[in-house]
């Protein structure tokens, strides 16, 4: 785990300078050197302690996404545990707050807000209890920015229209505002608290403004908080979503958790994205892990000179891994890279521009992880519906 600031210490130190036979107190040589530094690992007996014995798998990151209603949901769960546990997998980064922005099992915060929208889909013991009895690597999926039940609640905390209506994209979705800190302190409360509950890590999602937002974000209301000032405004988006990135990292210290952050792939291989406020470089030293979204039905016609990208899932994440190894090559004190792979199939693409994706496309995609000197991976369905057959453990 990474340290990047030191956090509350308070250090009380009475020095005395006594002689034997001297009446006068000697000068003390104190050199130059700090007094405190930040310790590379946080000592365990500063952390929280949530008593579920779960560790990090030697070979590394392997899973799935699981929805919060499957996470509740006994038959289709204990299917999933049950395939995780015989294939080759070892990990499910489980929902906690989901797109919608509803919160998927009782957690103790007094917010309002946040218990108008908290659900008991799931059981946290009973899901804790499942995972640790089967050692699969939990990992709490926290959407951000993205939360429509926030905005509906707090219009003053979102974008708002000339009318005053909450602003929504095309599929009536509504985002919150990065640039107050009340809007990330309501979902660093939620993440503390699934690191309470034995999490050992928190995966933030949708750490961004709204697509497009740089093209109509200035015709909507909000509040700029303290980036009000003379940055420019792209500038001022980037810093928002990388302050926000870096806040929650220091905030979950003290519970021994491990933070990732999901990011569009094109923000490592076109640059920071401005529109939408991600830069991978700067993402990437604020946390421990970094989850690009490389699905191959994500990426445009021609991109990577690949026609159809959709219909070449190794040769897209063959050329999307060289250059994300470049990035972050370039960094300090890279995180682990742990991309989300595709595990659905994208016919909404249109004939010819896609394939029915199944366990050969699966492991294609990984394979090309693999030649690249990248052994973590996430896969994505929405369904939870995913391919059997696969080989996870490719050399």
């Amino acid at each position: 785990m990474k340290m990047k600031s030191l956090m509350a210490v308070m250090l009380f130190a009475v020095i005395s300078a006594v002689t034997a036979g001297k009446a006068d107190a000697e000068v003390l040589d104190i050199e130059e050197a700090p007094i405190l530094s930040a310790p590379e690992e946080m000592p365990s007996h500063f952390t929280y302690d949530s008593g579920v014995e779960i560790a990090y798998p030697e070979e590394g990151v392997r899973g799935i996404f699981v929805s919060g209603y499957i996470a509740g949901s006994e038959q289709p769960m204990n299917e999933l545990v049950d395939y995780v546990s015989t294939s080759g997998l070892n990990s499910m980064v489980i929902d906690v707050k989901e797109d919608m922005g509803d919160i998927m099992m009782e957690l103790p915060i007094e917010n309002e807000v946040a218990v108008d929208n908290m659900h008991s889909y799931v059981d946290p013991e009973t899901l804790m209890a499942q995972l640790e009895e089967n050692q699969i690597y939990p990992i709490a999926r926290i959407v951000v920015f993205k939360d429509s039940r926030l905005a509906a609640e707090a219009p003053e905390l979102s974008f708002q229209n000339a009318d005053g209506s909450v602003w929504a994209n095309g599929r009536g979705e509504n985002f919150v505002n990065p640039f107050l800190k009340e809007v990330w302190d309501y979902n660093v409360d939620i993440a503390v608290e699934a690191a309470k509950l034995g999490f050992k890590e928190i995966q933030f999602d949708y750490v961004r403004f709204p697509e497009g937002f740089e093209f109509y974000g200035e015709s909507l209301d909000y509040d700029l908080g303290e980036y009000d000032d003379d940055r420019e405004a792209g500038e001022r988006r980037v810093d928002a979503v990388t302050d926000f990135v870096e806040y929650a990292y220091d905030e979950l210290q003290p519970y021994g958790v491990d933070v990732s952050v999901d990011i569009f792939g094109y923000s490592a291989t076109h640059g920071a994205a401005e529109g939408i406020g991600q830069d991978f470089s700067r993402i990437s030293e604020e946390v421990d892990v970094i989850s690009s979204m490389i699905y191959p039905s994500h990426w445009g016609p021609g991109l990577f000179g690949i026609d159809a990208p959709d219909t070449e899932p190794y040769e897209v994440i063959n050329q999307y891994a060289q250059e994300e190894n470049a990035v972050l090559a370039e960094l300090d004190d890279p995180p682990i890279s742990r991309p989300w792979l595709q595990d659905f199939t994208a016919s909404y693409l249109g004939a010819g521009n896609y394939l029915e994706y199944g366990a050969d496309e699966v492991e294609a995609q990984i394979q090309a992880l693999k030649d690249n000197g990248i052994d973590e991976f996430l896969l994505w369905d929405a369904s939870n519906q995913y391919s059997r057959g696969a080989n996870y453990d490719l050399e």
